[in-house]
């Protein structure tokens, strides 16, 4: 079987195992071992052994479980309420205030847990009720939510982006740098757009109080601000170690999953089933991850050992697409891939693939990797395997329905490519601050 026939197996035997819902772990696996051994011979079966190992030996995936567990211990502690409920006081003057709020406080929970699940089960189950009893459409709520929950994994501390820096070989400290921007840049541009839509399109968004004589305020500006601290501070514990150099992620991961506790137990919610719920959680979404990426780890060895990338890179350089060509095709491939995909897969078969050969071009390794990562927003609400629409269907209220989630995220996933764009066109958005960061 010559190299050629093994890559494009490998390639459609992903596809073809993925459609049948075959888990992307052990389908990655399997593949790998397989042609590997076809193509490659009985080496295939050490590299294994010296894949898991290294694996296990890299320091920087123990930061994984440490900041899934603080995403679940925020989750669980109720943090989140308070700070919702004193957005809502400040903006309940603004047409699509409750909206834009909801969009905030996804932006500041997304950037204290760094996990899409605990995120976006925590917004839809704090906004969207209180939205669509004001009196939003569903979709818009709905999409609100969907849109916004996603950015936990795209903000700093994101597990994404830890699983991304040894992939890609770029720092993560500077992945946490470069995604603070378009993430912020996303929220804005969310909330751009429920005020627009709730001022264009009537009946999106409810009207705005005339007459609010008899509201009664329940938070004045030192309780308002209070609200927000148990998260600022947190943030700023975990990034501010992480950006200035006083600890590394993983130590800092650690600094936020305690952090998370003592938090836990100011809002008292510190009991033992939330500890022992957040550690099963930690340890079910970690042992996926961890699975995922040996499973990976064995798929991209053999197909580096068949000679993938060399076919893979002849294949492209023979298209005559140029720089600028070959940057669009991969992108397309991360967009497709994330349909069909989650986030870990397409990274840990696209990335170790294709950024080598960009980087042959030209391209910057950080920018190309912040912009998949940005890009990878989409795979989160693309059906027809869109995570985040399955989890706010679980738990929102039984008038919404998947279709109203399906069509109220399409307007927010053009905002995302909106963002891609600008990260291709200006690549210094993205690089910014991790330069400032190198010359600090």
């Amino acid at each position: 079987m010559t190299p050629e026939l093994i890559v494009v197996l490998m390639i459609v035997g992903v596809l073809v195992g993925v459609m049948l819902g075959f888990p992307i772990a052990f389908t990655l696996g399997a593949l790998g071992l397989i042609f590997g051994y076809i193509g490659w011979g009985s080496p295939v079966l050490n590299m294994v052994g010296i894949r898991a190992v290294g694996l296990n030996q890299d320091i920087i995936f123990i930061a994984i479980p440490l900041f899934v567990f603080m995403g679940c211990m925020l989750e669980r502690s109720g943090v989140a309420i308070k700070a919702f409920e004193v957005l809502n006081q400040w903006l309940r003057r603004i047409k699509g205030g409750l909206g834009i709020a909801s969009v905030i406080i996804c932006v500041i929970f997304g950037a204290s847990v760094g996990v899409v699940g605990a995120s976006v089960v925590t917004m839809a189950l704090l906004c969207i009720p209180p939205m669509l009893k004001a009196g939003y459409d569903k979709r818009l709520a709905t999409g609100i939510v969907a849109a916004g929950g996603t950015l936990g994994i795209l903000l700093p501390p994101s597990i994404m982006l830890v699983v991304l820096g040894p992939v890609a070989q770029v720092s993560v400290i500077q992945l946490f740098a470069g995604t603070i921007a378009p993430g912020l840049l996303l929220g804005l541009l969310y909330a751009i757009y429920v005020a627009l839509i709730g001022n264009l399109r009537k009946g999106m968004v409810p009207e705005t109080i005339k007459d609010d004589t008899n509201y009664v305020k329940q938070f004045n500006l030192a309780q308002g601000l209070a609200a927000f601290l148990p998260l600022i501070v947190l943030i700023f514990a975990v990034l501010g170690a992480i950006f200035f150099g006083i600890a590394a992620p993983t130590e800092a991961a650690a600094v936020g999953a305690l952090g998370a506790i003592i938090v836990a137990v100011g809002y008292r919610k510190c009991t033992w089933d939330a500890l022992a719920g957040s550690a099963k959680a930690t340890i079910r979404a970690s042992s996926m991850v961890f699975f995922v990426i040996l499973g990976a780890n064995i798929f991209t060895g053999s197909f580096f050992a068949v000679g993938g990338t060399r076919i893979v890179s002849n294949v492209l350089t023979g298209l005559g697409l140029g720089p600028v060509g070959t940057y669009a095709i991969v992108l397309l491939l991360v967009f497709s891939l994330g349909i069909f995909l989650d986030w870990v897969g397409v990274i840990l078969i696209v990335v170790p693939v294709f950024l080598p050969i960009l980087v042959e071009f030209g391209f910057d390794p950080l920018a190309v990797s912040l912009t998949i990562v940005v890009l990878l927003q989409t795979s989160f609400v693309t059906p027809p395997f869109a995570y985040t629409i399955f989890y706010i269907a679980g738990v929102s209220p039984p008038e919404v329905k998947v279709a109203d989630i399906y069509r109220g995220v399409t307007p927010f996933i053009f905002i995302q490519l909106i963002v891609v764009a600008i990260c291709i066109a200006f690549p210094g958005f993205l690089l910014f601050l991790p330069d400032v960061l190198i010359s600090v």
